[in-house]
């Protein structure tokens, strides 16, 4: 009988980057809530008074900003499960 206890395996799936920028290219800041969801609140909270200040032209600032903020933190969510499993 073996004196160590089993290890423990815990399963978490990646997040696609390439289907948060579908998503973010789509719905905008709606489309974050796939990868950060506190990213997502912020962004549709800046983007709300924008899009009524701007008459909705703000959309040519917010969705660009959405995609490379909803890309970057899928890729930084991947890179910390890596980091957690050792690899």
């Amino acid at each position: 009988m073996s004196q160590y206890p089993p290890p423990t395996v815990i399963v978490a799936s990646t997040k696609s980057v390439a289907l948060s920028l579908v998503l973010t290219f789509f719905f905008g800041p709606l489309g974050m809530l796939y990868s950060t969801i506190w990213g997502a609140i912020v962004m549709i909270l800046l983007s709300v008074p924008a899009f009524i200040i701007t008459l909705g032209h703000a959309a040519f600032l917010i969705w660009p900003v959405s995609m490379i903020w909803g890309a970057w933190a899928a890729h930084s969510y991947n890179q910390r499960l890596l980091r957690r499993a050792g690899l």
